[in-house]
């Protein structure tokens, strides 16, 4: 398989708009965002300089801190002051940091938030050791959070793993030995997706929740929120994977095409025509540069973006829907921009 650049779970990152008034109105996201940043450089430290040095590559490289900051913002509907909160953020941290180190080994990357990715600036077996490493301190550190909490993590971790497996198997590239294939259908893209970004998303939602106080109810409402916003975001990031120009969005626009990932958008165009040129370009275990030029140029012109974006706008809906129960404040105000921002992305 050829290097390519990173497939992202999903370009999630903290939009301004939505946050710029957020202390305004007493949530208190920055002040929570600041201690766990403080947090995780103490969580990530070993006694081994080597470790520590791999341990801090991808969380010195930068990175928005997204997901701590849905822990930091859900748990405004409870009780935000308690100190588990941070903790919460950097336990979701570790895990995507954990999943980052381990992607790029999959993907043979050759960068990450704009240096040279860890399997390149070392080899897979540290990018790999480094992101089980993060994944043991995020286990150590939700153990003090308590057995709920220690549960969420490891059926998280779970989750992720077998959503990427799910995904390698139903790419067009070549697999390993003995490694069955499975159908690129839209359940198997779906089923990927949901494992892959909407499980940590909604993972952050029910930690802060719980960690806050919430009651039963409103942990499960904030989950499913965050479930559905997941899902929203990641469907915006592969939408833009096509419809956006480099020099826009800072990512090689048909990074999917070229590792035989079938997103939403390609889906919706090979049913809407199974035989076309778009079904024989694809029909390919390798795409060459031309031959991904063409399929964008097709997919741009397709109805398919359109469809793609309507699915994105019902999850939102969804999403937006689960916080009539905690009426109209603030932080459900904030909450609802949020999702509403994976549809701004795109258009």
């Amino acid at each position: 398989m050829t290097p390519s650049p990173q497939r992202q779970s999903a370009a999630l990152s903290i939009p301004g708009p939505v946050l710029d008034q957020l202390e305004a109105n007493g949530l208190r996201v920055g002040a929570i965002l600041d201690e766990v940043e403080r947090r995780l450089h103490l969580q990530v430290s070993s006694s081994q300089a080597f470790v520590d040095e791999t341990a801090r590559y991808l969380m010195s490289a930068g990175g928005k801190r997204f997901r701590p900051m849905v822990v930091a913002l859900v748990a405004h509907l409870g009780d935000a002051t308690r100190d588990e909160i941070p903790d919460a953020g950097v336990v979701v941290e570790l895990i995507h940091l954990a999943t980052l180190y381990h992607d790029d080994v999959i993907d043979e990357a050759v960068a990450r938030r704009g240096s040279p990715s860890a399997n390149l600036r070392w080899d897979n077996t540290i990018a790999i050791l480094t992101g089980d490493y993060l994944f043991a301190r995020a286990a150590e550190l939700s153990a003090d959070l308590g057995v709920e909490s220690t549960r969420i993590v490891a059926r998280t971790i779970a989750t992720l793993c077998e959503g990427q497996v799910r995904e390698v198997q139903g790419s067009r590239g070549a697999l390993p030995p003995d490694v069955p294939a499975l159908e690129p259908t839209l359940d198997h893209y779906l089923r990927v997706i949901a494992d892959k970004t909407a499980s940590l998303i909604a993972a952050s939602c029910r930690l802060g929740t719980i960690l806050a106080g919430c009651s039963e109810d409103e942990v499960e409402a904030a989950t499913t929120y965050g479930w559905n916003v997941g899902m929203a975001f990641q469907l915006s990031d592969d939408i833009l994977d096509i419809s956006s120009e480099h020099e826009d969005s800072g990512k090689t626009p048909g990074t999917d095409l070229r590792e035989g990932v079938r997103t939403l958008p390609v889906l919706f165009a090979v049913e809407a025509d199974p035989d076309g040129e778009l079904a024989r370009l694809l029909d390919q275990d390798e795409l060459g540069d031309e031959d991904v030029a063409r399929a964008l140029a097709l997919l741009r012109g397709s109805p398919a973006l359109d469809r793609a974006r309507q699915a994105a706008a019902d999850y939102v809906e969804t999403a937006v829907d689960e916080l009539e129960l905690f009426g109209d404040r603030p932080v459900t105000t904030a909450l609802r921009r949020l999702a509403e921002y994976a549809l701004d992305r795109v258009g």
